[in-house]
C-alpha cells in the first residue's frame, strides 16, 4: 500500500477534486490541512521544491505535484501502479 500525503486547505476546489480521485480509487491518504495547521506550510513548500499552491501531493515521499498532475498521471495510466 502506497503512503500518500496531500496538503490541502478547506476552501480549495482542486484539493477536493484530488481527494475525490484518490477516494474513488480506494486509496488511503493522510490529509495535512493547512487551514488547521498553517505552520506546516513552510514544510510543504520545502518538500514541494518551492510549490506554494495546494494541493501538494506526495506518494511514497515522491512529489507528484498538484491536482492537474495527479489527474494527468491517471489519464496516462500511471497513477494506479503508484498506488499499488
Amino acid at each position: 500500500m502506497a503512503k500518500i500525503e496531500i496538503y490541502t486547505t478547506s476552501i480549495c476546489p482542486f484539493c477536493h477534486a484530488a481527494k475525490k480521485l484518490l477516494t474513488d480509487k480506494g486509496a488511503d491518504f493522510l490529509e495535512i490541512s493547512l487551514t488547521q495547521e498553517p505552520h506546516l506550510r513552510d514544510r510543504m513548500v520545502e518538500r514541494a521544491n518551492g510549490g506554494r499552491t495546494v494541493p501538494q501531493i506526495f506518494i511514497n515521499d515522491a512529489h507528484i505535484g498538484g491536482c492537474d498532475d495527479l489527474y494527468a498521471l491517471d489519464s496516462k495510466g500511471e497513477l494506479d501502479p503508484l498506488l499499488g
